[in-house]
């Protein structure tokens, strides 16, 4: 597999991936993380032109995360915990995949933890899929935070 800056070429596929993330999300009983509009194409938009999105490839695209370097301003406040550590971390946000590639969610930490080996990630209460990935790839969870909207999120980190 291949990791690259996405590109305004690959808006459409990006987004059809997207589409069916969420598809599978309230198949799976997690209908209101993302809802029927999230991430939107604005917000896609924002992370291609400040090159913190990325695609995976094999062959063709087949996910799509944004992986953001600083301080992440939901992460300021966490309840029921504390994160491992203070120091400079990057936050993997909006992962996503075809649902025909495995091994996305592996490559893209890989990547992340070879740019910044401090890693947070943040996920809703009924994402069982992500809770089962993080904690099976060494992500301990550190607490409760919130997200824009006020919605509760279960915060991750990994580092090295």
């Amino acid at each position: 597999m291949n990791i690259r800056k996405a590109t305004i070429g690959d808006l459409r596929q990006i987004l059809e991936i997207y589409a069916y993330a969420r598809m599978q999300m309230k198949q799976n009983g997690n209908p209101s993380q993302w809802g029927d509009n999230r991430p939107s194409r604005e917000a896609v938009l924002e992370d291609i032109r400040k090159g913190q999105s990325y695609i995976i490839e094999e062959k063709q695209i087949c996910g799509v995360f944004a992986f953001i370097i600083g301080n992440d301003p939901t992460y300021q406040l966490i309840e029921q915990g504390r994160w491992l550590n203070q120091a400079p971390y990057g936050t993997i946000h909006r992962l996503a995949g075809n649902g025909r590639t495995k091994g996305l969610f592996v490559q893209c930490v890989s990547y992340c933890m070879a740019m910044l080996p401090n890693i947070r990630i943040d996920t809703h209460e009924d994402n069982q899929i992500m809770r089962h990935l993080l904690e099976k790839n060494g992500f301990h969870k550190c607490g409760i935070i919130y997200v824009e909207d006020g919605c509760p999120r279960i915060a991750y980190q990994k580092c090295l």
